[in-house]
């Protein structure tokens, strides 16, 4: 289904999809939302986008090849979880703190680095997935 007016909304409604995915993200953990959703938005947004343009184009875009995008997201989760041990904590145990980001005083919080490795982790493998479905069928 590669008509004119889907290829020409495809980048629209696929950036649109990545922010949202990204608003998701962020709201995770005081409202519904998380890594997981937003990693699921993001990569149906890539899929869209190719189904609508193509395979290359979606490579082109995400930069990185999806696995690797997919193994970082588990380092940075992996990382997330074991930075507790070092305050002799046990593993996976919540650690916040606030930094001063322009003069607004931010919240950070290792549960919300874990749910960016997350976020990761399912948009690198799903768009992996869907990737490769799409250039089995253009063959």
């Amino acid at each position: 289904m590669r008509t004119l007016i889907f290829r020409t909304m495809a980048p629209y409604l696929t950036s649109l999809m990545v922010l949202f995915s990204v608003f998701v993200l962020l709201r995770g953990h005081n409202e519904p939302g998380g890594g997981f959703i937003g990693g699921l938005i993001a990569a149906s947004a890539f899929a869209i986008y190719g189904i609508a343009c193509g395979v290359s184009p979606v490579r082109r875009a995400l930069y990185f090849h999806p696995m690797s995008i997919s193994g970082f997201g588990l380092l940075i989760a992996t990382i997330s979880g074991a930075l507790s041990m070092f305050g002799s904590l046990p593993f996976m145990t919540g650690l916040w703190t606030e930094a001063s980001i322009l003069g607004v005083t931010v919240d950070l919080s290792t549960p919300l680095v874990f749910d960016i490795g997350v976020y990761l982790v399912v948009l690198g493998s799903l768009t992996s997935i869907a990737l490769a479905l799409e250039e089995r069928e253009e063959d």
